[in-house]
């Protein structure tokens, strides 16, 4: 039984507002796909000429049971699962694998870079999905004003500057209006797609699965791969499920899909290709050519508000990866921004925003059309897929699943998700590069940080003073004692920090009650407040606290101190007006050690240059906070 089936009980009234809120967030991806999916994989499959009714109904058959195969059974009814103490995504269940703490040379670190491959891809992903979206709805105005072409990509870019531009303003009062205009968004393609089915009900046909094997055996391996590669792009999105778990809970994630998203997708796609069947010509647009001609402009409206929601949705789903990536030491602490003092997921990080703009902005002036931008989606999604169901397995064998059960359902989906990615890779060339380019940077970065980060505490370690040490130093040599209480940030359980123990060498002084204090990331998404503190006496003046915050929450050691008095284990009058000093590295590449190459060593002094001070990330009000500057070398 997975944890979270005991989280989504939530109360009756609660229910419809998280079902509600699922369709905007959850699902505005998978479902402004219609806009371009069904259109490019009946294009692959026809390869330029007007589309045969095989290839349409292949088409519609092979949209249909990835619907079935990839999202409904396994993200809905397997992924779902492996939560992480109720949270979900790559991140979560690479923390419930434990790969932080993987050894140099261990599988566990093979399976740290798998795993922040795939964290990475997401960024990719969050670049294209924007771009893709907007540009598919905005192209609408093609159908009925073709002298508007020239302005499809202008308009484009104005909704998109326009949405990164808001995000420091907080989306809170936005997103109350995503479910209720994604639940209009889902109705109407529903009533589009019947509308569509009705003058050519033989469209149904495409039910049966061999439909799509009929097309794809005979069609030839180029054929058939072109046409996977575009009929992929139907179930993109379909990963949100999970990465969204936390916010929303399994159930009322699995009640949208399977009351409303499902129906409204799968409908509406048989829609689009009995008008193909009807009207081949109709090739050229066939989401807008389902509606009648009264419809179209309204049509772009909501098909651009509804993209823009999508775009909304990817554009935070980057922000909490983020944010959980820092706190489990994946990225440098970067600063986040809480937008709404009341909602836990409501950030934004301006360099992801800012970065994430740029790289958006540059695939619509790159590829210029939704058609172009086809060929750069899919692959991320494809490679993500695959790697969510491998980590998924070693999740169920983890829990002790029965091991032959887990690698026959999973190797099953491992093998679709690798003919998926096989089909993508022969995009590569055709725009594949650009999302993989992305992740490959961020995945670098990562791996770069997570591993300067590893060698900067091995160099701490060799020159951090051990307790007996230092307390002898002090019974000879007692240093001068300063009045008030102190607090020395530290990011070891054990030892003396190296700006203590400088700071006792130049001074020659320390306050009369001191603190060591630890904060510490768990790999679960939150610690309750009544075991964020854990004290250990090392003298009778000084005290190490051992704080602990779980990687959905943000690390304050204001807020720590205080749960360490409410708990009794600290005197009110240790934390009054306390002093806080914390390290300030300076990081000296070395070439004659062991470690990364130099240049890489550069580049991590540069990250930890650029990040967001201790002092900061930790909430320590500047009045309080003393900085110990160290030069350490790697």
């Amino acid at each position: 039984m997975s944890h979270q089936e005991t989280r989504t009980g939530q109360g009756g009234t609660a229910r419809p507002a998280l079902l509600l809120g699922a369709l905007g967030v959850v699902y505005g991806d998978i479902g402004t796909s219609p806009l371009y999916a069904f259109k490019e994989a009946v294009r692959a499959a026809s390869a330029g000429a007007p589309p045969a009714p095989i290839a349409v109904t292949g088409a519609v058959s092979l949209i249909l049971w990835a619907l079935i195969l990839i999202v409904s059974v396994k993200y809905a009814v397997l992924i779902l699962r492996a939560d992480n103490r109720g949270e979900g995504g790559i991140v979560a269940m690479l923390a419930l694998l434990g790969a932080r703490h993987a050894k140099p040379g261990s599988w566990q670190a093979v399976l740290l870079v798998v795993g922040l491959v795939g964290a990475a891809l997401l960024y990719g992903d969050g670049a294209i999905t924007p771009a893709i979206s907007v540009l598919s709805a905005v192209e609408g105005l093609k159908v009925d004003a073709p002298g508007l072409s020239h302005y499809v990509v202008p308009i484009t870019i104005a909704i998109l500057i326009g949405l990164f531009l808001v995000q420091q303003k907080g989306v809170a009062f936005i997103g109350r209006l995503f479910g209720p205009v994604m639940l209009v968004w889902f109705l109407v393609l529903a009533l589009l797609g019947l509308g569509g089915i009705l003058p050519a009900p033989q469209i149904l046909g495409a039910a049966n699965p061999m439909k799509a094997v009929e097309f794809l055996l005979p069609a030839g391996w180029h054929v058939s791969f072109a046409m996977l590669g575009a009929a992929f792009l139907a179930v993109t999105g379909g990963e949100a499920m999970y990465a969204d778990l936390g916010h929303f809970g399994a159930g009322p994630i699995r009640i949208s899909w399977f009351g409303l998203v499902l129906p409204a997708l799968v409908i509406h796609y048989f829609g689009q290709g009995a008008l193909l069947l009807a009207e081949p010509d109709a090739i050229e647009n066939p989401f807008y050519r389902l509606a009648p001609d009264w419809a179209h402009y309204p049509l772009i409206g909501l098909a651009t508000l509804a993209t823009v929601i999508a775009s909304q949705a990817i554009i935070s789903g980057a922000f909490s990866l983020t944010q959980q990536s820092i706190q489990l030491g994946f990225l440098p602490p970067m600063r986040v921004v809480h937008t709404a003092q009341h909602e836990r997921g409501q950030i934004y990080v301006p360099v992801v925003n800012w970065l994430l703009a740029a790289a958006t902005l540059a695939a619509v002036l790159v590829f210029g059309s939704s058609d172009a931008l086809a060929g750069a989606y899919g692959i991320a999604v494809a490679s993500l897929m695959a790697i969510t169901t491998l980590l998924a397995a070693l999740v169920a064998l983890k829990w002790g699943y029965n091991p032959v059960a887990v690698f026959a359902v999973n190797g099953f989906f491992l093998g679709i998700d690798l003919i998926f990615l096989a089909a993508n890779s022969v995009k590569l060339f055709e725009g594949g590069w650009f999302p993989l380019l992305l992740a490959g940077l961020v995945a670098f970065l990562m791996l770069t940080w997570l591993k300067g980060t590893r060698l900067l505490e091995e160099a701490r370690v060799a020159l951090r003073q051990p307790e007996p040490d230092f307390l002898e130093q002090l019974r000879r040599d007692p240093p001068l004692v300063l009045p008030g209480n102190a607090a020395f940030l530290s990011s070891a359980t054990s030892g003396i920090p190296l700006h203590m123990s400088r700071f006792v060498e130049r001074a020659g002084a320390l306050h009369a009650r001191i603190l060591i204090v630890t904060a510490r990331y768990e790999e679960e998404p939150s610690v309750p407040q009544a075991q964020r503190a854990e004290i250990l006496p090392v003298t009778p003046d000084i005290t190490r606290l051992i704080l602990r915050y779980g990687f959905m929450e943000d690390a304050s050691i204001p807020e720590g101190l205080q749960c360490a008095v409410r708990a009794g284990k600290l005197p009110a009058e240790v934390i009054d007006d306390i002093t806080i000093f914390i390290g300030h590295e300076t990081i000296i590449p070395k070439s004659d050690r062991r470690g990364m190459a130099d240049w890489r060593e550069g580049l991590f002094a540069i990250l930890l240059r650029n990040a967001e001070r201790t002092g900061a990330h930790f909430c320590v009000p500047v009045r309080q906070l003393v900085e110990v500057g160290t030069e350490i070398e790697i």
